[in-house]
């Protein structure tokens, strides 16, 4: 769910339920440098890096980054280095300390499974990422946003501590170019550790050929599937076939994006069901359909433990008490050329004149394309920012019209905006198509509910099943 909406809090809170809690791992080493700007209240961070393996790089990491009693409101945060195919170091270590951290706080006090969510489009940070992740002791790994093929083989090497490589997609890249990127986990250890728990792997998909493409040509053991629907938040697989729009400029899905579930049911893995099951019916029609489960993610984004301001929850949901929320797929909010859902809220980045006043800029560059440059080397790019420097690195100008800065506006959809001489970055929601359905989680007065209530709502359907529900389905709390 975006950037830290499914935070430690609400996996945890997920998990200790018996359900499966998944926090987003998207930019955990921003928001971890934030928080430690922000003076870590409460002293959760403080908490976790004590338990951190290695102490000189927790140090190192602390020592840069934390200002006790926080930065000044108007004092703009200090950004870590975009990643970059070879590192750099000091990145790498804040993304394995970052992903240590929040899995960590999501597994303490209680004995359940935590998973973590990747998108594959972002491949920069994403292996000293998952050894950190490892590293606490995460049970699930779930990866959408592209075809993570060689994920199964990642995470086999990371649970050794051995050396792990992943290819990075370069625009132009020529035969002989080398665009692997390569991260090896005894170059950071401080000590020798035991063989860490091998994750299971769940590959997010949307569509019968590609969950065959993972089972025939994984590099390794692929554990599940979340089939993801079109209705679902944050970014959508585009339509299949020819591109065809609704008159809001909306891309239109049909016959050909509908998972086949028989077809999957014979590659006999497990798989939940994920786009618009946050209500018991659809839980209870996922189970029947073969499902082990379903993965909820609008019905969490928009509780009490979840990672947005409370000023964005109250305002969602006065729009949905009020049956005038709208949500619609933008073609080319995102810079990654998915389809991304969008909620309509006055005064965030979704309208066009608010989103007109906002400087054009990209200095957090988790969405960023490599190319070839025409020296050889690895340039990187992206569609949002400034048109000039876009173009000025082999870009097109049409690429460039209507996409939006989604890292900023996430960071700030969770309390964490840059500020750039007295211009303080908005936000930018999204959530899944079944946003109006959250009115029955709402008490009779009020806008405020929890996970728990999610939860029972969601299995208060299945009573009649005469089983221990907690132990047979888990429902991820992600989108």
């Amino acid at each position: 769910m975006g950037i830290a909406v499914s935070n430690w809090r609400l996996a945890s809170a997920v998990s200790q339920r018996g359900q499966l809690g998944v926090v987003s791992g998207t930019a955990l080493d921003q928001v971890f440098a934030r928080r430690l700007q922000d003076g870590d209240p409460g002293g959760h961070m403080r908490r976790a890096v004590d338990r951190f393996p290695f102490r000189e790089m927790a140090d190192r990491i602390w020592n840069t980054w934390y200002i006790a009693g926080g930065k000044a409101a108007t004092q703009p945060y200090k950004r870590p280095t975009p990643a970059t195919k070879d590192g750099p170091r000091d990145v790498r270590e804040l993304c394995i300390v970052a992903n240590f951290a929040e899995v960590f706080l999501a597994r303490e006090g209680h004995g359940n499974p935590v998973g973590i969510n990747y998108l594959e489009k972002i491949q920069l940070p994403l292996l000293a990422s998952a050894y950190g992740a490892m590293l606490a002791g995460v049970s699930y790994v779930l990866i959408g946003a592209g075809i993570p093929l060689k994920i199964p083989g990642v995470l086999d090497n990371l649970a050794l501590h051995e050396p792990a490589a992943y290819p990075l997609p370069v625009t132009g890249a020529q035969e002989g170019d080398d665009v692997m990127m390569r991260f090896s986990p005894r170059e950071y250890m401080e000590q020798d550790l035991p063989p860490l728990k091998r994750p299971d792997f769940l590959a997010i998909i949307a569509s019968n050929t590609l969950a065959i493409t993972m089972v025939k040509k994984a590099n390794g053991k692929v554990n599940g599937f979340i089939v993801e629907g079109p209705t679902a938040g944050g970014h959508n697989a585009p339509p299949r076939g020819k591109p065809i729009f609704n008159d809001e400029g909306e891309p239109v899905y049909g016959e050909r994006d509908v998972v086949d579930l028989p077809k999957l049911r014979e590659l006999n893995l497990p798989f939940w069901l994920a786009g618009g099951y946050g209500r018991p019916e659809k839980v209870r029609e996922a189970l029947e359909n073969g499902a082990a489960g379903v993965q909820v993610g609008t019905a969490f984004a928009f509780c009490n433990e979840s990672g947005l301001t409370r000023e964005y929850k109250d305002a969602v949901l006065t729009e949905v008490s009020a049956g005038k929320m709208r949500v619609v797929t933008d073609p080319v909010a995102s810079p990654t050329n998915f389809p991304f859902k969008v909620v309509r809220l006055a005064g965030s980045m979704t309208e066009p004149e608010v989103y007109a006043k906002r400087p054009r800029i990209c200095d957090l560059g988790y969405l960023r394309d490599a190319y070839r440059t025409e020296e050889g080397s690895i340039g990187y790019r992206c569609a949002s920012e400034p048109v000039t420097v876009y173009v000025s690195k082999g870009g097109k100008t049409e690429n460039t019209v209507g996409r939006k800065c989604l890292c900023n506006a996430l960071m700030a959809n969770i309390g964490q905006p840059q500020v750039r001489n007295r211009y303080v970055e908005k936000g930018l929601l999204t959530s899944g198509d079944d946003v109006s359905e959250l009115l029955p989680f709402l008490p009779l007065e009020g806008l405020r509910y929890n996970a728990n209530d999610v939860i029972d709502r969601l299995l208060s359907g299945l009573t009649d099943l005469g089983q221990s529900l907690n132990n047979m389905y888990e429902v991820p709390a992600m989108a």
